[in-house]
């Protein structure tokens, strides 16, 4: 096994590059929202998102449930380390200056790893809607808290709009993966719908062939929109500068869903993306000169 470099400028160094080789080879829009931020902030997102993508990785990954378990356990190990001051994982070793500098919580990290733990096993199938908003808290709030910290932005106001745009991107990407997550045997759109709509609920592929399904799909965009609304209007209490980078995502993800809605949800295995050229655009537009 080859040894990892003593702590000290080299192994802070691989730590950096190899979040920032996460983020690159995901090819996430997030990457396009956070190019503009100073360097300090920049590396602090790309530790973020490095963070998330592994510990989504784990629960998307092929082990057993226990596994995926044990190693969001050592996860949690590893969150312990980071505010010791001493973590093994690169991505963890990466987290270390932002954490101090900027403040991020431990409750955040591990309110994420939660999150993760939610998918394990059977999963969520047709969640009642508070465990739903619970599983968007933790999975994309929490996300949401620890960069506005990153951001530059504190207090309640911003918190309110992460929260609220946490959860607006996580309908949004649930309505994105349907069919995906279908596959995996996952299915999140909210029980209340289902059985409003005359939907039983079975089989994810199951449910999601049936005739009422784009009644409840708008349905829940309503929803999104009405938390895209909020996380607009906590936005007005805020230092709108600092969270330029959150306001790309927003308008991103907005258009995402605008998209979404346009295919129309009777073809949901026909995939909606936004353009290389519209992702840069809206970073220029909202991220650099707004």
């Amino acid at each position: 096994m080859r040894n990892r470099p003593e702590r000290g400028v080299g192994a802070d160094d691989e730590a950096r590059a190899h979040v920032r080789a996460v983020t690159v080879a995901s090819g996430t829009s997030f990457y396009w929202a956070m190019r503009f931020l100073p360097r300090a902030r920049r590396e602090a997102m790309f530790a973020i998102y490095a963070f998330c993508r592994e510990v989504d990785d784990i629960a998307d990954g092929e082990e057993s449930p226990d596994d995926k378990r044990r190693r969001l356990d050592r996860w949690r190990e590893e969150i312990d380390s980071l505010y010791s001051g001493n973590p093994a994982f690169p991505t963890a070793r990466a987290l270390v200056e932002p954490v101090r500098r900027f403040g991020m919580r431990r409750e955040d990290f591990l309110a994420v790893i939660d999150g993760m733990e939610m998918d394990l096993g059977d999963g969520l199938t047709a969640p009642g809607f508070e465990e739903l908003e619970l599983y968007c808290h933790r999975v994309a709030g929490a996300v949401g808290l620890l960069s506005i910290r990153a951001f530059g932005a504190s207090g309640a106001h911003a918190e309110a709009f992460a929260l609220a745009l946490g959860t607006a991107l996580q309908l949004t990407n649930i309505l994105r993966d349907l069919m995906e997550d279908a596959e995996r045997g996952r299915l999140y759109l909210p029980r209340e719908l289902l059985t409003e709509a005359g939907i039983e609920v079975a089989e994810p592929r199951d449910v999601l062939r049936h005739p009422a399904i784009p009644g409840v799909c708008d349905a829940l965009a309503r929803i999104a929109k009405d938390r895209f609304a909020a996380a607009v209007a906590a936005l007005e209490k805020c230092d709108r500068r600092a969270l330029r980078p959150a306001v790309v995502m927003m308008v991103h993800y907005r258009r995402l869903l605008e998209a979404l809605e346009e295919r129309g949800w009777t073809g949901l295995d026909v995939p909606v993306r936004i353009s290389r050229p519209e992702k840069i655009l809206i970073a220029l537009r909202h991220g650099v000169f707004a």
